[in-house]
């Protein structure tokens, strides 16, 4: 398969965010950043719903209802991410890292079945993991699944607008090109959250 040459360095750096925030989640080791092997603790329940601060919001229980200043509990099946309308409170709720990976692997997942899918899937429909390990493999097959959708991207897709029908961003606007750029920044940004929380978990007060 030929990638369309613009794409090669796009998709070398979603590469390098996804397998850096897998092994920041699951081990056994991750790379430093200087070539240095470092342990991992693979992601645990507990540290997955950790609430640091007074009114995050999270993944939670359907029968416990929304978090504070929650409105719904977004997604399908017995768990749900906190949500609200349109505007959303300000400030903006400080969010774990159940959220914030159900974050990641909704938008992945709906952005490839928009892309190069059936697209049917949405929000009210993707179901939200309530566990560490099931959260991990979410976005381990989401992130798969919007990596297949870039190959099938040549020189034209990247320069068309709406090649990606995502109804919840700006797709339907924007070149696609765009988009993917868009997708890299959202997992380089919040892997590195991610990666600090978990850091924040380790050197919490016992």
């Amino acid at each position: 398969m030929t990638i369309a040459p613009r794409l090669i360095p796009l998709l070398e750096q979603f590469d390098f965010a996804c397998e850096r925030l897998l092994a920041r989640l699951a081990g056994p080791v991750m790379d430093s950043g200087n070539g240095m092997d470092v342990g991992v603790t693979p992601l645990g329940d507990d540290e997955y719903l950790w609430e640091p601060v007074p009114g995050c919001w999270s993944v939670r229980r359907r029968g416990d209802g929304p978090g504070a200043r929650a409105t719904a509990l977004a997604g399908a099946g017995d768990w749900g991410r906190d949500a609200a309308d349109f505007p959303h409170p300000y400030p903006p709720p400080f969010t774990t890292i159940a959220w914030r990976l159900s974050h990641l692997s909704e938008m992945l997942a709906l952005r490839a079945d928009h892309t190069h899918g059936g697209r049917t899937l949405t929000r009210e429909g993707y179901r939200t993991p309530g566990d560490a390990a099931g959260a991990v493999a979410a976005f381990e097959t989401a992130s798969a699944a919007w990596r297949e959708a870039l190959l099938s991207a040549d020189d034209t897709a990247l320069d068309t607008v709406g090649y990606s029908a995502y109804p919840n961003g700006s797709d339907a606007e924007d070149l696609f090109v765009d988009v993917v750029w868009w997708v890299n920044q959202e997992v380089l940004h919040h892997g590195a959250e991610i990666a600090l929380l978990r850091d924040l978990y380790r050197a919490r007060p016992s």
